[in-house]
């Protein structure tokens, strides 16, 4: 594979995510993270020329039991004045929670 992630790299996602990494915590995510994207290099590898494209497994027959899905049908959904009366801050209208992207 190339592409490898790099200490700045991991650097770089610990901060978006707000994550305070040690130095051993960063080995080892950089070792994980390289990892994958070897394994995923792995899979580019093989042959899928014959195999349909499923955009989820659901398609698949059987999956699930019968392999029929519910109808899609309109339901009406829960009422806003009973969710909003237990939430734990809000204004009636939405949840408040608090800020976590400083920029």
């Amino acid at each position: 594979m190339t592409a490898k992630v790099t200490v700045e790299d991991v650097g770089r996602v610990a901060e978006l995510a707000q994550l305070e990494l040690g130095p051993d915590e960063a080995a080892r995510m950089l070792h994980d993270l390289n990892a994958i994207l070897d394994y995923v290099a792995q899979l580019n590898e093989l042959d899928t020329a014959g195999v349909a494209p499923l955009a989820q497994v659901s398609e698949l027959p059987g999956y699930g039991g019968s392999g029929v899905l519910r109808a899609d049908l309109a339901e009406p959904s829960t009422d806003r004045a009973a969710v909003m009366s237990q939430a734990p801050e809000t204004d009636q209208v939405f949840f408040k929670v608090p800020k976590v992207i400083e920029r």
